[in-house]
């Protein structure tokens, strides 16, 4: 996996709602805000591995899902609607997951398209149909990806500030 994350050319692995729902998450999460009054905070490996329950089972179909995350994210939705989205994108190809729960239950998802599937389909990727569930529009934008910002950043740990960097 090593070798292809080298060839990545864009790599996501977030939490997206309001920085008011995310300030419930526990450990020392970092939240960036994005455009309309969303926020994200970047699942590193750090932040992973310090909120992960190595006894639980894997959440499928994601590959870098925190296991037991989908308990606290659950709890956190009883605030606002929440989104855990994965993309690793190369040459616009790639695996992209997402799901959101909202009052505590699963709302939409997972979601997830395979590398060799057709990447943007006629409903949008998973991430923006994740995000038009937490009330995203896209506008004037390319979908509702472009319309947060997402492409601000290429790798999940360029969202942390610079003094927090690995």
């Amino acid at each position: 996996m090593a070798q292809a994350r080298l060839l990545t050319a864009y790599l996501l692995e977030a939490v997206i709602a309001t920085a008011a729902v995310l300030r419930a998450l526990p450990g020392d999460p970092v939240i960036v805000p994005l455009g309309q009054c969303l926020s994200l905070v970047p699942v590193t490996k750090d932040y992973a591995a310090s909120v992960a329950d190595p006894e639980a089972p894997e959440l499928a179909p994601f590959l870098e899902f925190p296991r037991g995350f989908e308990e606290v994210l659950a709890r956190c939705s009883w605030a606002g609607p929440i989104a855990y989205v994965e993309v690793e994108l190369f040459g616009g190809d790639g695996p992209s997951t997402a799901q959101v729960w909202e009052a505590g239950a699963v709302v939409f998802g997972p979601i997830h398209v395979f590398e060799d599937e057709l990447v943007n389909p006629p409903e949008g990727s998973p991430v923006s149909q994740s995000l038009r569930r937490l009330g995203v529009d896209a506008g004037s934008h390319h979908d509702e990806f472009d319309s947060v910002g997402l492409g601000r950043h290429r790798f999940t740990e360029q969202w942390l500030p610079r003094g927090l960097l690995p």
